[in-house]
C-alpha cells in the first residue's frame, strides 16, 4: 500500500477541480444576482450553503477523533477554519504537503521515519480517502441540485449564457471525479479490499454512474416542468426511503449519535441520485430493486410527458431530450452489469463474504465503515 506520484497528480486535479467548482458557483449566483433572478441566485446559495455546512461538520468531528485518539487536545484554530468554510481547503493543505513529501523524497531506505511507528504511506492514504469521502458528500449534496436547477434555467429559458454552459460543465466534471476517485481511494485504504486497478474498470464504473445520473437528472428536470410541487414530493419520498434504508442497516459510521444522524440524513440524500452500499454487505437485491424503480421512475415520467400539453414545454426539445434520457439510462444500466459482471476487483475471489464480515482491518480504521460499492 503505498501513495504514489500518481496518486499526488490526482490529489492536485482533485483541488484544482474543487476550486474550479467553487469559482464557478460563485459567478453563477452573482450573474443571478445581477439579472434580477433573485430566486435562482437564492437556491444557488442555499445548494452551496447546504453541502459545506454539512461537509464542515463531519471534517471537524474527524478532526477531534484522530487527535482524541492521538492523545492530543483539538486547537480552536480548527473550529475557526472550519467556521470560515476553511475545513477542506486545510486538509488539502496537509494532504498535499505531507503527500509530496512522501510520493516524491521519502525512501523505505530513509532515516527519516524509521523511529515512527505509523507507516507514512498509510498516514497520507487514510488523509486522502478522509478529503475523497468529503468531497463524495459535497457533489452530491450540492452538485447534483445544482445541475437540475442550471438544467432546468437551460431549458426554461431555452438559451443561457456561458457561465450556465460552464456549471453544468464543471458540475459533471465534479460528480465524476469525485465518484471515482473516492471508490479508488476507499479501496486503496482498506488491505482487505481488491483494487481497482487498471483504466477499463475505473472508466467503466464512471460511465455507469455518470449515465444513470444524467438520465435521472433529465427525468426529474422534465417532472419540474410538469409539476414543481409533485417533482419536490418524489425527491423528498425518496429521500425518506433512503433515510429509512440507513436506519434498517444500522449504519455505524459516527462515534456520536448526533453525527450518525447527519450521516443518515446524507446517505439518504445521495441514494436519491445513485446507489450506494451503505454498509459493505451483499446488496444485489437492494441494488436490483434501486435501478428497477429508477426504471418505472423514468418510463412513467417520459409516459406522462407524452400524453400532456406539451405547451408547458418547447417540443422541439422534448423528442431529444427524451431520446437522450433513454439511451443514457440504457447505457448507464449495460455499464452497470458489465461492471459488476466481468470488472469488479471481488469477482476474483471464489468465495464472496461480506464486506465487513471479511478480513478483519484495522480496528482504528474509520474508512471501514464508508460507503462501499
Amino acid at each position: 500500500m503505498k501513495y504514489t506520484k500518481l496518486n499526488f497528480v490526482m490529489s492536485v486535479l482533485g483541488i484544482i477541480i474543487y476550486i474550479a467548482d467553487l469559482i464557478v458557483d460563485i459567478w453563477v449566483t452573482v450573474r443571478f444576482f445581477h439579472e434580477g433572478q433573485y430566486v435562482f441566485g437564492i437556491l444557488t446559495v442555499g445548494f452551496m450553503l447546504f453541502g459545506t455546512l454539512v461537509v464542515q461538520c463531519f471534517s471537524y468531528s474527524w478532526f477531534k477523533a484522530d487527535l482524541k485518539e492521538a492523545g492530543q487536545e483539538i486547537q480552536h484554530c480548527f473550529l475557526l477554519l472550519h467556521c470560515l468554510q476553511g475545513g477542506v481547503f486545510t486538509r488539502y493543505w496537509f494532504a498535499l504537503k505531507k503527500g509530496y513529501h512522501v510520493a516524491f523524497k521519502y525512501s523505505s531506505k530513509t532515516d527519516n521515519f524509521v523511529e515512527e511507528q505509523i507507516d507514512p504511506h498509510k498516514e497520507i492514504i487514510d488523509r486522502v480517502t478522509d478529503l475523497s469521502m468529503l468531497r463524495l458528500f459535497e457533489t452530491y449534496l450540492e452538485g447534483c441540485p445544482q445541475l437540475a436547477l442550471q438544467l432546468y434555467i437551460l431549458l426554461e429559458h431555452e438559451q443561457a449564457n456561458f457561465s450556465q454552459y460552464a456549471a453544468i460543465m464543471v458540475s459533471c466534471c465534479a460528480i465524476s471525479w469525485s465518484t471515482v476517485d473516492y471508490q479508488i481511494a476507499l479501496r486503496k485504504s482498506l488491505p482487505d479490499k481488491n483494487l481497482l486497478n487498471g483504466p477499463c474498470p475505473k472508466l467503466i464504473y464512471l460511465f455507469y454512474k455518470l449515465f444513470t445520473l444524467l438520465s435521472w437528472m433529465l427525468s426529474i428536470v422534465l417532472l419540474l416542468f410538469l409539476n414543481i410541487k409533485i417533482a419536490l414530493f418524489l425527491l423528498s419520498f425518496l429521500w425518506f426511503l433512503g433515510i429509512l434504508w440507513a436506519f434498517k442497516e444500522d449504519t455505524q459510521f459516527c462515534a456520536s449519535q448526533g453525527m450518525e444522524l447527519m450521516y443518515r440524513i446524507v446517505v439518504g440524500f445521495i441514494l436519491v441520485f445513485t446507489f450506494f452500499n451503505i454498509k459493505g454487505q451483499n446488496t444485489k437485491c437492494p441494488m436490483s430493486c434501486y435501478y428497477i424503480v429508477r426504471v418505472l421512475a423514468t418510463l412513467g415520467i417520459l409516459i406522462v410527458f407524452w400524453f400532456y400539453p406539451l405547451s408547458i414545454f418547447n417540443s422541439d426539445y422534448f423528442i431529444p431530450i427524451s431520446i437522450t434520457i433513454t439511451l443514457t439510462l440504457l447505457l448507464g444500466i449495460i455499464f452497470l452489469i458489465i461492471y459488476y459482471g466481468t470488472l469488479h476487483p471481488n469477482r476474483s475471489e471464489e468465495t464472496k463474504m461480506d464486506e465487513i464480515d471479511g478480513k478483519p482491518v484495522q480496528s482504528d480504521c474509520r474508512m471501514k465503515y464508508f460507503l462501499m460499492e
